[in-house]
């Protein structure tokens, strides 16, 4: 091998794992960076962004979605109502999986079938099954979804399921996805390799029916501590960085060598406040740490002082560095089921005083505050903020910040009362977080399956059942606005920001920027 000439190895330090870009090689490497270790490649273990993130290189849904998060076809070319409870989906022939076999309508009726079975799935794909009473395979291409009662979206439930292969048999489990004997898909990419919260590697799928990645092989790294990222986009170790450190993108914009894109999200960032106890919940006490006799946050007057002593403005300015805008809702302004003219209360300590004393507590409580570390933009910082505000009107706060797979862990066996979370509608529209988080908990039903506070209201269940079942774009979209004024006003949760979106990689590369906030390999592209 002839030896690099100091441009071309300047070049390399340069772009990182792009070593052979000039020149038109033909094999080339991408190295990029996320911010979160997804769970699993079993692409219907737990609703996660960094799992669907990987999962979108491996596997194709029936729909896809653009970068706008707006419906574009993938397994499915076409997909219309038949009748109020059928719809039928014309599928694309001479598609194959990974292993060479062909796929047909019998993986649709397979993939739907498993998704609800998945053992010790955290949180749950089913939300977007369940509402199917039969899968009619008509013939290899052309699959038949029938309904209970007239529903709307099921394009919208569509894209959020990815299609695995029936010949993996009966009851596939989790583990051998992760080792990549199951992790067979359609997708622009095949699995060569996961290694559990350090990488996955790639390598294109050279018979993919969309369009070729240009990339030959993708090391998906995962490096959760935001400056480590940095340093590695910086020196060269990877070319492309997710959630890019607030403290860190007014230097990589002037840096002649890097590149910035960025995109408001459709990621909420939110606090959780325990619904699921009438009694004591064990992370809040009287203002001398004694023990309560009921559960001071099921009082709209607490969580409605909590709320308003929350400065979001400074926590923007001061936290984010602007990267994200204020909000009481799920989506930005613009998207379909926005709610106009419902804003975050203003920042009000005396007010907030005031509701603590007339609900009984005008000496404060004493609270913990929990949240991840190492998950969303600047996690810990927003919680450290948020519990010096809380304590400047009488609510004492502990903040107890945790690595990502602990808090989660306690978060599901209920073991916390106020605690930080995020969401982010893919889908582009309300009905999502709805039926995931403010649902009243529902596993038969698909209803609630992340709803951590365990918040339940008889009148925006009814909403949520209504939109479910309303064919006119305009009414439905009035009952999600509807069923979310409400939430929102009975402080089903205490809403902070939506986050932007923001890649830092190097001058020679480009990167669409998603408002789901997932990184692909296959936007990445060469700069002209």
């Amino acid at each position: 091998m002839r030896p690099m000439s100091n441009r071309v190895r300047i070049a390399t330090f340069i772009v990182g794992s792009l070593p052979i870009l000039f020149g038109g090689a033909s094999a080339q490497t991408l190295t990029l960076a996320v911010g979160s270790a997804p769970s699993s490649v079993d692409p219907h273990y737990s609703v996660l962004t960094p799992n669907v993130s990987l999962n979108s290189h491996i596997y194709d849904a029936l729909i896809n979605r653009d970068a706008d998060s707006k419906p574009i076809p993938g397994l499915a070319t076409s997909w219309k109502m038949l009748d109020d409870t059928t719809w039928e989906l014309k599928l694309r022939p001479d598609v194959r999986f990974h292993n060479g076999e062909k796929f047909t309508a019998d993986d649709v009726a397979f993939t739907i079938d498993r998704v609800p079975r998945v053992v010790n799935s955290p949180g749950s794909f089913a939300i977007y099954t369940r509402t199917f009473t039969e899968v009619i395979v008509v013939d290899p291409t052309t699959v038949r979804l029938k309904t209970a009662a007239i529903y709307p979206l099921v394009p919208v439930d569509l894209r959020e399921v990815k299609i695995i292969s029936r010949g993996v048999g009966a009851n596939p489990q989790t583990d051998d996805f992760n080792s990549g004997k199951h992790a067979i898909g359609t997708g622009p990419y095949r699995l060569v390799a996961y290694r559990n919260g350090d990488r996955a590697e790639l390598e294109r799928n050279d018979h993919y029916w969309g369009p070729k990645p240009h990339w030959q092989k993708v090391n998906y790294r995962f490096i959760s501590n935001a400056g480590s990222r940095t340093a590695a986009l910086l020196s060269g170790d990877v070319s492309l960085i997710e959630a890019v450190p607030t403290t860190d993108a007014a230097d990589l914009r002037k840096n002649p060598r890097m590149r910035i894109e960025e995109t408001v999200s459709s990621r909420l960032v939110y606090l959780w406040l325990d619904r699921s106890r009438t009694g004591p919940t064990p992370f809040v006490q009287g203002p001398n740490g004694e023990i309560l006799d009921k559960n001071p946050l099921n009082d709209l007057r607490v969580r409605q002082a909590l709320s308003m002593a929350v400065n979001r403005a400074a926590i923007i300015e001061r936290v984010m560095e602007g990267a994200a805008i204020p909000s009481a809702q799920f989506l930005p302004p613009g998207s379909y089921s926005y709610v106009p003219n419902l804003n975050p209360p203003p920042y009000d300590p005396a007010k907030a005083k005031q509701l603590l004393a007339d609900a009984g507590f005008p000496n404060g409580l004493r609270i913990t505050l929990h949240g991840p570390n190492d998950r969303y933009v600047n996690d810990s910082k927003i919680i450290q903020a948020v519990g010096q505000m809380w304590t400047r009107i009488g609510v004492q706060t502990q903040v107890e910040p945790s690595t990502m797979p602990n808090f989660t862990a306690r978060v599901v066996r209920k073991e916390l009362s106020t605690f930080l979370l995020a969401w982010g509608t893919s889908s582009g529209e309300a009905s999502n977080p709805l039926r995931a988080l403010i649902a009243t908990v529902n596993p038969d039903k698909g209803r609630g399956s992340s709803n951590r506070g365990y918040y339940s209201n008889p009148v925006t269940d009814e909403l949520i059942e209504r939109a479910m079942i309303t064919p006119d774009d305009t009414e439905r979209e009035k009952l999600l606005q509807q069923a979310t004024r409400i939430a929102i006003e009975d402080v089903a949760f205490v809403p902070l920001h939506i986050q932007k979106n923001v890649w830092g990689m190097s001058a020679n590369i480009t990167y669409v920027a998603r408002q789901d906030e997932e990184t692909h390999a296959m936007g990445v592209r060469p700069a002209k």
